[in-house]
């Protein structure tokens, strides 16, 4: 028996299967149908509001008139998409070719029945049964193919939710040439979008924004092995499973909807690059800017755009300093009642000091004073007392 048919078996015997059809039955997704656009305190797709209530963001309602296009429904992709389902985005565009396998039950997103569907399927599944108000939209294709490419372009071109180009692109795939077909496209198109990955040592990863012409491109800075004109299909190794740490992933793709949304919904500062590697829990920052001999012509053309562009000043303002209170009716001031240093408190008639405290700058440090009397005047006042 195959391992389908025993997962088929074992959900009959448990009523998995039984539970499955409640949720999905068409009465229960009436009951949540247009729940995510519902800001209420009993509404659980409208968690943002909390946001809203502390004075973060001002317009979390917009949130359903955004489009993301999230390339790659992997170990990050997948909680990627989730994380904004539940976010109550408005439209997901899914893209990915490949298959449910079992060796993907190390994600936090599949289940073993969805073993055999493709992943934009499965995904898709899972996602409406969570939030049926998100628009979801799925392309099971690979996108560095020729005709698959220019499908690509004109699908995150106008598959917004007027009919535009997306809002942002979401880079969640795990190889170079998958990233430089998304760079080339939105570099044409003129998209902002965020690259993603988790390295291979599965304990690191990172996000990068990319806004064309004004940030690097990810032909501006290439990594060696594409730099060196290594074909990466040569480095995989059989039987590893890169980046396959659950945790590294959902970290990663926190970090990925979390900048999302601050460039969405226009609250906080969004990261330009945020690394982060767990092994010594370090998060690197840094800002990497275009570079102008750049391979990618569309990236050059858009950093002379961006160099066109007038460049807006934000006004400093200026406080003049005014005293606190400018009316005093009581006629109240401030006295210093602390005693100068120049200035000895004076005693009663009959009493002197013992000791003349030396003054500050009469005693060198480390220097002893030298005595005014010698051991011979002592010795005869002693004798006259």
């Amino acid at each position: 028996m195959s391992v389908n048919k025993d997962l088929e078996v074992t959900m009959k015997e448990s009523g998995s299967e039984s539970k499955q059809d409640d949720v999905r039955n068409v009465p229960a997704r009436q009951k949540i149908e247009n729940m995510s656009s519902e800001v209420v305190d009993s509404n659980p797709y409208s968690r943002l509001m909390a946001l809203k209530r502390m004075g973060i963001v001002n317009n979390y309602e917009n949130i359903r008139l955004f489009t993301c296009a999230v390339v790659g429904v992997g170990g990050v992709g997948s909680v990627t998409a989730e994380m904004l389902t539940r976010c109550g985005i408005g439209r997901l565009i899914l893209f990915d070719y490949d298959k449910v396998e079992m060796a993907n039950m190390n994600r936090l997103f599949f289940q073993p029945h969805q073993s055999g569907l493709s992943k934009v399927e499965a995904a898709a599944e899972t996602l409406r049964n969570i939030n049926p108000d998100v628009d979801i939209s799925t392309y099971n294709y690979n996108i560095t193919t020729v005709d698959n490419f220019q499908n690509f372009m004109d699908t995150i071109s106008t598959g917004s939710l007027t009919k535009g180009p997306v809002d942002l692109v979401l880079s969640c795939v795990d190889n170079f040439e998958a990233r430089y077909a998304i760079n080339t496209a939105c570099n044409e198109l003129n998209l902002n979008w965020f690259e993603s990955g988790v390295a291979e040592n599965a304990v690191s990863g990172h996000i990068q924004f990319i806004k064309p012409g004004e940030t690097a491109c990810f032909a501006c800075a290439p990594p060696l092995i594409v730099a060196s004109n290594i074909d990466e299909k040569t480095l995989k190794r059989d039987g590893v499973c890169a980046a396959s740490l659950p945790t590294t992933m959902g970290i990663v793709a926190g970090f990925l909807v979390q900048n999302t949304l601050k460039y969405l919904l226009e609250f906080g500062e969004v990261s330009t690059y945020l690394g982060y590697s767990a092994l010594n829990d370090f998060f690197p920052t840094m800002t990497l800017k275009p570079n102008p001999n750049c391979e990618d012509a569309n990236c050059r053309l858009r950093q002379k755009e961006f160099a066109a562009k007038p460049k807006i000043e934000k006004a400093v303002e200026v406080i003049e300093e005014k005293p606190l209170h400018e009316d005093n009716e009581w006629g109240i001031s401030l006295v210093d009642e602390c005693i100068p240093v120049e200035e000895k408190a004076k005693v009663g008639e009959g009493v002197s000091y013992a000791y003349e405290a030396p003054e500050s700058g009469d005693v060198e440090a480390g220097v002893e004073p030298t005595p005014t009397d010698t051991l011979e005047d002592l010795m005869a006042a002693m004798k006259a007392l």
